[in-house]
């Protein structure tokens, strides 16, 4: 029998799925076999992309939105991209040539990695942290080394957790506030100590701001608000989050001049252009200002009403330990003392829960917490406070074995 490995190359070797996704495509197959899920596991809204969106589409394709375009997007939706970033920026100024469209921020994330590390190269990665991140880094041949942020902060991380966990080898840093999966929101004092750390190390900070307008006090702070340069930093932020645009497949790099000739000279090997008329769409939220912000303003309002839901259930007396999401639509729930003996008691909670109860979780494991699970709430509130509800249920039985 041919063993995987002599059929693989290394580049692949050992790589995981996304366990966001194998959530998703478990809980769609008890679907399909009849049984009625709550699904609590994807990590996208569940609004439809406004209308105005949508018939700017439709408009750009009546007038020929089916070509090629420069690799790096069209110059309008760059010029918007770069408009809305300096409408935060507290450095240098945006330009359009420092600005790369990508095929959904998960692209530029990929792209950054691969552009700025490799063989040997360390990546600081504030843990939990979204799934991929840890992929990228290994797929860019570097090695990620999780920064554990205190539970008691929300996992947010310190500048002194990160120079606990540098070497000499040290060349970057993830952050991503909005957090996925804690929902954890930094403050602009605390993303200033650490920018300001890594610009002593002369580390690269790579900041992914994809939840960054869906928070509960007003939009997050952005890398760009607190930075004094701009000259190892890249900001990653998209569409598909804040206006409900997750199938268009639209994000973005923002870095130095520099940089981005890199990105797009390797995009243009991978793969060209996003996809035609998503820009156009994308450039006519980016325009309409007004219609975008009570647009999102509705979203961000609603999960925000979920949200209290959910932790008004989750807080009463004998409930378990929950991060306060200040930002994107996520509950980190510990659930460790349901498997005290067990290292990964997240994934065995989440097993039961969907197979025995019905509701799909990611389990804490894919974001290097295992005594963890993450609750998605950007679903009809209804189904969020019914599967809470179960999930204290199955806590609640196993803790009284």
């Amino acid at each position: 029998m041919t063993s995987t490995h002599s059929v693989f190359s290394s580049n692949v070797a050992q790589l995981k799925e996304s366990a966001t996704i194998a959530v998703s495509q478990r809980a769609r197959a008890l679907k399909a076999q009849g049984r009625q899920i709550i699904d609590l596991g994807a990590g996208e809204p569940d609004f439809d992309t406004p209308v105005f969106i949508r018939r700017a589409a439709q408009r750009a394709l009546d007038e020929g939105a089916t070509k090629y375009t420069a690799v790096e997007g069209i110059l309008p939706l760059r010029q918007a991209i770069a408009d809305s970033a300096n409408a935060l920026n507290s450095c240098e100024p945006v330009t359009p040539g420092d600005v790369v469209v990508t095929t959904g921020s998960k692209q530029a994330l990929f792209n950054a990695c691969f552009a700025l590390f490799g063989e040997d190269d360390e990546v600081l990665v504030p843990t939990p942290a979204w799934t991929s991140y840890y992929e990228m880094v290994d797929l860019a041949r570097a090695k990620a080394i999780e920064v554990p942020g205190a539970a008691s902060r929300g996992f947010k991380v310190t500048a002194d957790d990160l120079e606990r966990h540098a070497t000499d080898d040290t060349r970057g840093v993830m952050l991503n506030s909005p957090c996925n999966p804690t929902g954890s929101v930094y403050t602009p004092d605390e993303l200033s100590d650490l920018v300001r750390l890594a610009a002593d190390r002369n580390w690269w900070v790579i900041s992914d701001e994809i939840y960054r307008r869906i928070a509960y006090d007003g939009a997050a702070a952005g890398l760009l608000s607190v930075a004094k340069s701009r000259d190892r930093i890249v900001v990653i932020d998209g569409m598909a989050k804040a206006f409900a645009m997750t199938g268009w497949r639209i994000g973005w790099a923002i870095a130095n001049t520099a940089l981005t000739k890199s990105l797009v000279a390797f995009q243009s090997h991978t793969t060209s252009n996003a996809t035609t008329v998503a820009q156009y769409a994308a450039l006519e939220a980016l325009r309409k200002t007004d219609e975008a912000e009570a647009a999102i303003a509705e979203m961000v309002a609603e999960y925000h009403r979920r949200r209290d839901a959910a932790l008004q259930v989750l807080r009463a007396p004998g409930g378990p330990p929950v991060v306060q999401p200040d930002g994107a639509f996520y509950l980190f729930i510990d659930v460790e003392d349901t498997n005290p003996d067990l290292e990964d008691a997240g994934s065995a909670f989440a097993t039961r829960l969907l197979e025995e109860h019905g509701v799909a979780v990611v389990p804490g494991a894919a974001f290097r917490t295992p005594g963890w699970i993450r609750l998605s709430y950007a679903a009809a509130q209804e189904a969020v406070v019914e599967g809470v509800n179960r999930i204290i249920k199955l806590r609640q039985t196993m803790l009284a074995r």
